[in-house]
């Protein structure tokens, strides 16, 4: 145990190491610095600079950082390089260049491969897993830190559903619900605020328009995230403008059954896989399955978008602790889209929503 860790770390640095056994793995280099930072409580932005920590079986880490950054105390050997060094050749003076290295999944080519040419014997393998599989259970003090996430994206859901008018751009709404997350505390966004009227719902990563404006009977798509204390939130409604017609009603209600069906399996062992099978079969039992083409959902925790997803071939089955997004939708080109997304947690017994705010369709403005 590193007396300079909280328990907390050395938790988690013990389980990654117990899934490094279980694969076979004796060094593994992270570089993801939020997986770093979930690690040690130490996170630096390195931008394009080298910046990675060795974990190795016999307890031996050790953090590999540029001078660049001020840093003191990290429990770990350290090994400071400038940008001048030869930065390749200190991580190989701390390898075992004859055995197998972890790589994790951010590490850049413009190291990987000059420490691959440098080192024949060495062999290099996937070892994301190992950091990514503990960081997708989250803890207590997580969950609670994205449940506040969530409870603040309700606030501003239903603040914008009031906000709402006829008339108003898509940028003009995007702008209002960036704002009120700072009023409610948030340090910003967990991904773009995505604001689309009408037509442009149809397109899942439509980026607001400055000049899109609101008409009457039309669908009104937000997908939105906020941040709090380093967690992210995500969530999804679809909304109408003064009136909503059969057909997109009908199309509405399908997304949302959708949604339900998917969240009333989840619980602890069940495939993944089997969670989106739910939501993707009723779609194509209703006759939509050409308009929806993605998966249902993503892993969520420090990034919006975490390793993990919930799509027809993941098989991993589902373990307490995990949270991840429940999305389905029906987008049809030139006319309009549905997307309803919630957030859900795996517990013991079940699971549990972390969104609240009302999945059937509103008529707003």
């Amino acid at each position: 145990m590193n007396e300079k860790f909280t328990a907390k770390q050395n938790e988690r640095i013990a389980r990654v190491m117990e899934k490094m056994k279980e694969n076979g793995l004796e060094q593994l280099l992270i570089s993801d610095p939020k997986s770093i930072a979930f690690l040690t409580g130490i996170f630096v932005d390195p931008y394009e600079r080298l910046w990675a920590l060795l974990l190795k079986s016999n307890g031996e880490h050790v953090f590999f950082m540029n001078t660049l950054f001020f840093v003191s105390e990290t429990g770990y050997k350290e090994v400071w390089f400038t940008d001048m060094d030869d930065q390749i050749g200190l991580i190989m003076e701390n390898i075992d260049k004859e055995g197998t290295l972890g790589i994790d999944k951010t590490w850049a080519a413009r190291f990987l491969i000059p420490l691959q040419e440098r080192c024949p014997n060495l062999k290099t393998v996937w070892g994301s897993n190992c950091v990514d599989d503990v960081r997708a259970e989250k803890d207590e003090e997580e969950i609670a830190l994205m449940k506040k996430a969530s409870e603040i994206n309700d606030v501003v859901m239903e603040r914008v559903a009031e906000y709402i008018k006829e008339g108003m751009t898509e940028r003009q709404v995007a702008d209002f619900i960036d704002a009120e997350y700072l009023k409610e505390g948030a340090s910003g966004n967990s991904f773009p605020t995505i604001v689309c009227f009408g037509e442009n719902a149809a397109d899942q990563h439509h980026e607001p328009s400055e000049t899109r404006t609101l008409k009457a009977g039309e669908c009104i798509l937000i997908d939105m995230g906020c941040v709090w204390k380093g967690y992210c939130s995500d969530m999804t409604r679809t909304f109408y403008c003064k009136s909503v017609d059969e057909e997109q009603a009908k199309i509405h209600d399908i997304v949302r059954t959708a949604v339900l069906k998917a969240e009333e399996v989840i619980k602890p062992g069940i495939p993944v896989c089997d969670i989106d099978k739910q939501a993707r079969d009723y779609i194509d039992e209703m006759g939509y399955t050409k308009y929806w083409g993605v998966r249902l959902g993503h892993f969520i925790g420090q990034d919006d978008h975490e390793f993990g997803d919930v799509s027809p071939i993941n098989h991993n089955p589902a373990a307490v602790g995990n949270i991840f997004s429940i999305e389905p939708g029906i987008y049809i080109e030139g006319k309009y889209g549905v997307r309803v997304e919630d957030l859900v947690l795996v517990t013991e017994d079940g699971h549990e929503l972390l969104n609240h705010v009302e999945k059937k369709y509103r008529i707003v403005g």
